[in-house]
């Protein structure tokens, strides 16, 4: 954000309001949804995956 936001014209404060409305998500992840993500991947739960990455970027990237 520190790059981003003079790189636009704004301070930091104003970058952190106006980049997920910019980067197409509704708000910021929590910690919280962070860890309930490793949570899972760590849990037997998830023993079938393998050899994966998992974007936990609330919808930025479209995909299936």
């Amino acid at each position: 954000m520190e790059k981003w936001a003079p790189a636009h014209g704004m301070t930091v404060e104003e970058a952190a309001r106006k980049v997920p409305e910019h980067i197409g998500i509704s708000r910021y992840g929590t910690p919280e949804e962070v860890a309930d993500l490793m949570a899972y991947l760590v849990s037997p739960a998830a023993r079938w995956l393998t050899g994966t990455s998992v974007r936990i970027d609330g919808g930025e990237i479209k995909g299936i």
